[in-house]
């Protein structure tokens, strides 16, 4: 299924800045073709329409937003690679984006950037996609774009070597990503024998072998009309979208018959138990095991789902509360069946401390070996079925997210139905049907695991092989058998106490989001306190007086709702997002959790060890490192001094006490409450009015200070065993109250930033010294900083310096030219649309703003205000703000 694909971030689908060329197989266009009757008979619907080529077109209307997405997917990706072409599909989509027969280096991103747009492609095993998300006005824009990056890549040889650099260096940043690794390790055992077997990015030999030569054979074999998919969603004239396809695409010739590929065969007995321990620089355990499945087009897809959700999908599960809460043998465990065209795996991955590994694996081999799915309550499948429904449903919020379902089906499963078939069948699946399935998948001759350890933990395959072989026996007689109103207007309520009520109505979705906001957080406490805020955050949401933090996950999971609280510099937040026709049962719940949190000492432990295993986690990741780290360095008063999650010595001694009287100052604060979505106007008003009066004292109003800065101005930190140098040079700017600054600021980042920004042209594709470098505001109300930043080699790090050095040096020196000022505009204008679509994200933005004293159209303000900024404005920001002399150096190195 469509939700399946896009798990594990960044391990199946490798979002990059890159994608493919195609053969010079254009001839004349054919006659133009069009949707009779379309505009008035089927507006709104899903539109298919196949090209005399083969190529489909998809067109969807969608006007929610002044945006369209546009996609091409073709039909190969690593999957469809020979072994000594390992990595070449995700070469070329890195190759697109050098330049193509009109369009220069990076001019591509140029030109989408500048009107607002964004753009990206993807590689995955099976496909490659390339997408552009433009003003609806840009459409043609849009898939001129895409489809010239597609099928007139210039693939470049002195490019091509350039870029070669920047992909190893990728290839190289995965390696010190665990979760990256373990996968990596996975599919070499388990897929064995099949395309499968290598990682997406390649290797490093290979990647080095491939020639422009390569690279063209390539395409001239894959990229076919037929095994093409365009699908443009958005507000969209059917049929000027069609006539552009044509247009572009319908010229296409198909050089050679496309044979499906075949599925890769499961042994009837497998070679397990395979076992890999890798040591390693790590704090914690990294952990998964994996057994192979067949692909998503396998009538058995809706029960397996069914069952991982079961077993490990959320914190409701059998693994989690088993492992997790009973246990407490680790600090995560999750299950997942991912499938893809030719196979899948089911996998279970859990995050845990070295001396609990022999426990937690003798004890979850015996787990699985005893595990009878016929043992789930009625209540427990309808929970699993609700929330699979629901994540399918909800992928309909964003444009992207509708595109890329809409598309995934058709490209996939030959249209939509193919939805309802999958709903269908998941609300089919029988306990027996799901004991036969893991009966017939989930078995000790097909486990594959790998374990990343510490160096220095007494872990090894041998122990945990026959660990597996004592508690999981193998079955030798394997093989032998195979409605609310309208949208409304928005209105800002005042309430009682000094807080706010904000009201943004949005009738799209039957799903309404509530951000609750309060100043505080970090800032209520000292020094000695630091990571309390982050704890009873924690803690918040494990429990009421009325519900076990158990019951609550599963009335949670049983109303598809969700419920979440975080703590900041200066902010403490609940949020929960809901169906809206569970208000009346969810409101209750979210009210309890403020004014009646039960605050377990059972639970506030598990806090306790949740937070120092994501301090370690962090600690673990070099950005992580570098960003938990970085405002202390910075700062040295204030809030902005602390470590937000503390220290896992500070977080071990804070007790129930100290979080009960944070929780009772933080509480009696006035809070603002954002709510967007379907709501009864009346109803939400009461129940925020309610919340105040009993909520809210008298008390002194919050004070943002203006912090210290740091006398010393630059800091190197080690994490060893990690291939890439994480570089930051930091200015201090002024905070968000400065709001004629923070403007400039802003539209100065977006020239910066982005894949036709001055940093990615000058250090990247020019110089090659990286594959990720950037520019990013931080901004509290009296204090910010702007940062570049750039992950390069450790050989590289001086010249990267350099490079921050010479491009500050440029535009101190000289004003930017007009269409670099015009893209920056855009850019923060398409950026703001594209990162406000879901409701959360509104509610949220709303609060967020108000409660910190700005009102709720700041950064819309900005946008509005970066339209009058002229080149020399820029430049004497540069001047005033971006001064090499007084910047900040922060370095994470090997």
């Amino acid at each position: 299924m469509f939700r399946k694909l896009l798990l594990l971030g960044g391990v199946l689908m490798l979002l990059m800045s890159c994608q493919p060329h195609m053969k010079k197989n254009i001839a004349e266009p054919a006659e133009p073709i069009s949707l009779p009757a379309l505009l008035k008979s089927a507006k709104g619907e899903t539109h298919v329409i196949k090209l005399k080529n083969g190529l489909t077109v998809l067109i969807k209307e969608d006007d929610r937003f002044p945006l369209v997405n546009a996609r091409l997917y073709v039909h190969a990706g690593s999957g469809y690679e020979a072994p000594d072409q390992a990595g070449i599909s995700h070469l070329l989509e890195h190759m697109v984006f050098k330049g193509t027969e009109k369009r220069g280096v990076g001019q591509s991103a140029r030109d989408i950037e500048s009107v607002g747009g964004s753009m990206n492609a993807a590689t995955s095993f099976d496909y490659t996609m390339y997408y552009v998300e433009v003003p609806e006005d840009r459409m043609a824009l849009g898939l001129d774009v895409i489809t010239d990056m597609a099928f007139h890549a210039a693939i470049n040889p002195k490019e091509l070597k350039s870029e070669k650099k920047v992909v190893l260096e990728e290839l190289e940043r995965g390696e010190d990503s665990p979760g990256s690794k373990l996968f990596k390790t996975l599919q070499g055992v388990l897929w064995k024998g099949s395309s499968y077997e290598w990682p997406i990015i390649g290797y490093r030999e290979t990647v080095k072998s491939f020639t422009s030569q390569d690279i063209h054979d390539y395409i001239n074999e894959f990229y076919q009309p037929q095994s093409m998919l365009l699908a443009v969603v958005g507000q969209v004239d059917p049929d000027a979208v069609l006539a552009e396809a044509e247009r572009l695409l319908g010229g296409l010739k198909n050089t050679r018959p496309v044979t499906p590929p075949q599925p890769i065969a499961i042994p009837a007995k497998g070679d397990g138990p395979q076992v890999t321990v890798l040591p390693g620089q790590w704090n914690k355990v990294y952990l998964g095991a994996a057994f192979p499945l067949p692909g998503f087009s396998s009538a058995k897809a809706a029960g397996l789902d069914l069952l991982a959700q079961l077993m490990g999908g959320d914190d409701t599960s059998r693994l989690y509360r088993t492992f997790k809460y009973d246990r407490q043998l680790v600090d995560d465990i999750s299950v997942y069946a991912m499938t893809l065209e030719r196979g899948g795996m089911f996998y279970i991955s859990a995050t845990l401390d070295a001396d609990k590994v022999d426990a937690f694996w003798a004890e979850l081999t015996r787990e699985l070996a005893s595990f009878d799915p016929a043992n789930f309550s009625d209540r427990e499948i309808k929970r699993a079925r609700l929330n699979l429904e629901d994540s399918l449903f909800l992928a309909k919020e964003t444009l992207s997210g509708l595109a890329s379902k809409t598309a995934y089906f058709q490209f996939f499963e030959n249209g939509e139905q193919a939805e309802k078939n999958y709903l269908f069948e998941l609300s089919q699946v029988t306990r027996d049907e799901m004991r036969s399935l893991y009966e017939e998948f989930v078995r000790p001759d097909r486990l594959a695991a790998c374990v990343l350890v510490p160096e220095d933990a007494p872990v090894s395959a041998e122990g945990l092989t026959a660990a597996t072989r004592k508690g999981w026996p193998i079955d030798e007689t394997l093989g032998k058998n195979a409605a609310l109103a309208e949208t409304g207007t928005e209105k800002v309520v005042d309430l009682p106490g000094g807080g706010r009520l904000v009201l943004l109505p949005d009738a799209t979705l039957p799903y309404t989001a509530l951000s609750l906001y309060f100043t505080g957080g970090d800032g209520m406490l000292t020094p000695e306190q630091q990571g309390l805020a982050a704890l009873t955050s924690r803690a918040l949401t494990r429990g009421t007086m009325n519900l076990s933090a158990t019951e609550l996950q599963d009335f949670l999971s049983d109303h598809a709702a969700s419920l979440s609280s975080s703590a900041g510099r200066n902010v403490f937040a609940l949020e929960a997002k809901f169906p809206v026709r569970f208000t009346d049962d969810i409101l209750p719940v979210f009210r309890e959790t403020l004014t009646a949190p039960a605050f377990d000492p059972d639970e506030i432990q598990r806090a306790r060890q949740d937070q120092i295993a994501a301090i370690k986690q962090r600690e673990d990741r070099p950005l992580g490192l570098a960003f938990r780290r970085l405002f202390p360095f910075l700062y040295t008063s204030g809030p902005y001094s602390l470590l937000h999650q503390g220290t896992p010595e500070g977080v071990d001694g804070l007790t129930k006490a100290d979080i009960m009287r944070f929780w009772g100052r933080q509480a009696m604060r006035p809070f603002t409450l954002a709510v967007c979505g379907q709501f009864d106007e009346q109803t939400i008003t009461e129940f925020a009015t309610a919340l105040a009066s009993s909520m809210t004292a008298p008390g002194d109003e919050y004070g943002f200070t203006s912090p210290k800065w740091n006398a010393t101005h630059e800091e190197t930190l080690h994490l060893p065993d990690r291939n890439q140098s994480h570089l930051l040079m930091i200015f201090p700017i002024p905070g968000k109250e400065d709001r004629e600054a923070s403007a400039r600021l802003e539209l100065l980042k977006a020239a910066l930033s982005g894949q036709s920004g001055l940093l990615f042209r000058d250090l990247r594709d020019k110089e090659g010294l990286a594959y990720t470098v950037t520019a990013f505001n931080w901004q509290s109300v009296k204090t910010g900083f702007m940062a570049l930043y750039i992950g390069t080699s450790p050989d590289k790090v001086d010249a990267s310096l350099d490079g921050f050095h010479r491009v500050l040096a440029e535009l101190s020196a000289k004003p930017l030219p007009d269409q670099e000022v015009t893209r920056a505009r855009n850019i923060l204008l398409g950026d703001y649309y594209q990162e406000h679509q879901s409701l959360i994200s509104r509610s949220r933005e709303a609060a967020s703003l108000m409660v910190r004293g700005l009102d709720r159209g700041y950064e819309e303000d900005l946008i509005e205000q970066a339209k009058t900024i002229t080149p020399a404005d820029l430049q004497n920001t540069v001047k005033q703000y971006l001064d090499p002399d007084k910047a900040y150096l922060f370095k994470v190195i090997p």
